[in-house]
Parts: C-alpha cells; structure tokens; sequence
C-alpha cells in the first residue's frame, strides 16, 4: 500500500469523507467508481473516520484509508489525485474549505486542489436548520467561484437524519468526468 512506481492506467479518485449520517455508505461511490474503472482513495475528516468501516475499505480499494498527515520522510500512501470528490460533504467542511481553513489532511487536500487545478466534486449533506445559515449558501458560492462542481441533495429535515434513500453517490462522478478528460493524469498532492 505504497507510492506506485509504475504509470497507472486508471485514473485516481480522493474521496474526502465527512462525519455525516450517510458516510458509512461511500462503499457505493468506491464501488461506482471502480466498475468506471477509477482507483479510489479515501481521505476521511478526523470525525468521519469513526463513521467508516476502515478494514473492509482498505480491502476494497488496496490502499490505507487516512485521516492524518504524513510525517516527514514518510511514503506517500495514495497516488497523486486525478479528481476529487467530498461525499459526503458537512456543513463544517464545506465552511472551512470556503474560508481556505487546512487544519486537518483532509481540508488541507481540498485548499490545494484548488490550486492544482484538480477538478473536484461536493456532494453536501446536512439539515434544513444548517443550510438555511447564511455562511452556507455564500460559502457553496465561493466553492463555485473556485469551478467546485456542486451535487444537488436537498438538505433533510433537523434532528431527523435521513435522506440516505436520496443521496446521489455516483452524482459525483458525473459531475467529475467530463473534466477529468481535460488535464493530465497524475497531478502530485
């Protein structure tokens, strides 16, 4: 589960997951992505990570699932990022990433993205209460400033979870394909 020394033929797709009701589903988007013949690599937010079932995504993909940075010297553990989809993505995350916040791997990844140019999806997924705060809509305004390619989930109602049966995992693909046929594989984060 090291740095490939060889050219990949597939392209390579971060999933940066967030600590939301529906995480412990990204076995659909892994799944999604490989029958489209992506490699996949999870990224999870310090919080996510409790959501995930970190053994059976790792056996899935081949490839460690991480949450923390890479100490100096270290291998890196994933490949470099052909495209980039938050699925799925938390108020918290969606306002940080906004605002250039990098204070966990995760949210460091997206800040660089965008500088890299790597196309990147957001899959959001909170409640009614937290998208109706006006940082959020100027914040998904900000991320589409920055050519994030936006989902279209409708927020659930507060205190209720749910919207699992409507959250659209392979939506981020489709937004991330045709993009993905622009730039050059490989892109180092």
């Amino acid at each position: 589960m090291t740095e490939p020394s060889t050219p990949r033929k597939k392209p390579f797709l971060y999933v940066v997951v967030c600590a939301c009701g529906v995480a412990g589903d990204v076995g659909k988007l892994i799944a999604a992505a490989q029958e489209r013949h992506w490699d996949v690599g999870i990224i999870a937010t310090p919080q996510g990570l409790g959501f995930l079932d970190v053994e059976s995504i790792e056996a899935r993909t081949g490839y460690p699932v991480r949450s923390a940075w890479r100490t100096p010297g270290e291998a890196r553990p994933l490949p470099p990022a052909d495209a980039i989809a938050v699925a799925p993505a938390s108020f918290n995350t969606i306002n940080k990433w906004a605002a250039g916040i990098a204070d966990t791997l995760a949210l460091g990844v997206l800040c660089e993205a965008f500088g890299m140019g790597i196309p990147t999806a957001v899959l959001p997924y909170l409640n009614a209460a937290q998208a109706a705060h006006p940082a959020y809509a100027q914040n998904l305004n900000r991320l589409r400033e920055m050519d994030v390619l936006i989902g279209s989930y409708e927020p659930h109602l507060p205190k209720a979870g749910g919207g699992a049966d409507r959250y659209r995992w392979e939506e981020a693909l489709g937004l991330l394909e045709p993009h993905l046929r622009r730039r050059t594989p490989g892109r180092r984060l």
